[in-house]
């Protein structure tokens, strides 16, 4: 038994929950893994994994060991790495995941920049607003806005986003503008998004109001379009309104009540070293890129 390849057959294993995907992975077949998790189990003396018909476990003992196997495995990638740091550059398939505004206004143009300048790497930008498993769904990295539950993911901050509360001037001239949160209890009000409660924070506490909106609709675009036209005010992030407010067609109410700003990251899986083609993904973002919104 290869130690270091039983090894990463467990890790696989663990991380994708199941022989059959880790065998696909590694492109091994499925008994070929078995084997070598089994030969690791019978080398250490313990049982790692809990195996079931429908779901493969771990072991308390088999937790702890995965957290000591990974950071092995990425010393010993470090350690190739570092070997042939003479010929490293950004090299061959990089998949990046963003949200689907966010993606197609800003990390598109990065993208477009990225593959003029490393003619050694093809990509694929996933645009989608689900929250993606980077290990599961073959990710190197993912641009997210807000703040980070995920604690196995490293992280860098690349920006910052702020929510903003924004309507026609034509509305504001007939309706007035709102000067506190509780004045859009008189306003008419378009919810974009799952919350009918906007969050605000005044003398240092959050202020929760809830709102009965005229429309609601799950694309900002939408929400922005039928502001624009005078329907009332909504409530975005401050880059889906950007274009709008630049040219005049919104303007910006209530600034001073605002939530503090939402970090904007770049992350990637702890269990990988960052390559260099992420790496150079990452020092474009930070270099040539204002991501700060609001």
């Amino acid at each position: 038994m290869d130690r270091i390849d039983a090894m990463q057959a467990f890790v696989t294993v663990a991380e994708l929950a199941g022989f059959a995907p880790a065998a696909r992975r590694l492109k091994l077949s499925p008994s070929a893994v078995t084997r070598l998790v089994a030969g690791l189990e019978e080398h250490l003396g313990v049982r790692l994994l809990q195996r079931t018909t429908r779901s493969v476990t771990l072991t308390d003992s088999g937790r702890r060991y995965l957290d000591r196997a990974r950071r092995i495995l990425a010393d010993l990638e470090e350690a190739e790495l570092a070997a042939e740091s003479e010929r490293l550059r950004p090299a061959g398939r990089l998949v990046v995941s963003a949200p689907v505004g966010f993606g197609r206004l800003h990390v598109g143009p990065v993208m477009s920049a990225y593959l003029s300048r490393y003619p050694d790497v093809s990509a694929e930008l996933r645009l989608e607003d689900r929250q993606v498993n980077l290990v599961e769904d073959g990710i190197d990295c993912a641009v997210r806005i807000g703040h980070l539950a995920d604690s196995s993911l490293v992280a860098r901050q690349v920006g910052s986003m702020r929510r903003i509360v924004v309507g026609a001037p034509a509305y504001f001239k007939a309706h007035g503008e709102p000067r506190t949160p509780e004045a859009l209890a008189k306003h008419q009000t378009i919810q974009f998004g799952p919350w009918a409660d906007w969050r605000f924070v005044r003398e240092g506490r959050e202020l929760g109001i809830e709102i009965s909106p005229r429309l609601v609709t799950n694309n900002a675009d939408a929400a922005i379009q039928y502001a624009e036209a005078g329907g009332g005010v909504t409530r975005v992030l401050a880059y889906q309104a950007a274009e709008a407010l630049d040219r005049g067609r919104l303007k910006r109410v209530l600034a001073k009540f605002e939530q503090p700003p939402l970090p904007i990251h770049i992350v990637f899986p702890s269990s990988r070293l960052l390559s260099a083609k992420v790496r150079a993904f990452v020092d474009l973002v930070t270099t040539t890129c204002d991501w700060r919104f609001g």
